[in-house]
């Protein structure tokens, strides 16, 4: 960002375009799919892996948090 509170590049609008959407993609990640994108990969099935990826980060936490919780209860 400039001093004016512009983006300075690309990736800086593309970056304030997702935090407005609430994506929840942090540069790093952003970038990687942008990338994969510019090399010819749906976007849409790019999409689809992206929030598979957070259901089964999220079915594991609960997991993990479930067991701790059973072996706390022992």
């Amino acid at each position: 960002m400039c001093a004016h509170g512009h983006p300075t590049t690309d990736m800086d609008a593309l970056y304030d375009l997702s935090q407005l959407l609430e994506t929840g993609l942090d540069r790093e990640t952003l970038a990687v799919l942008i990338g994969l994108t510019e090399q010819g990969v749906n976007p849409e099935a790019l999409a689809a892996v992206v929030k598979e990826l957070r259901r089964e980060s999220a079915a594991l936490r609960a997991a993990e948090a479930e067991a701790a919780e059973a072996e706390g209860g022992s």
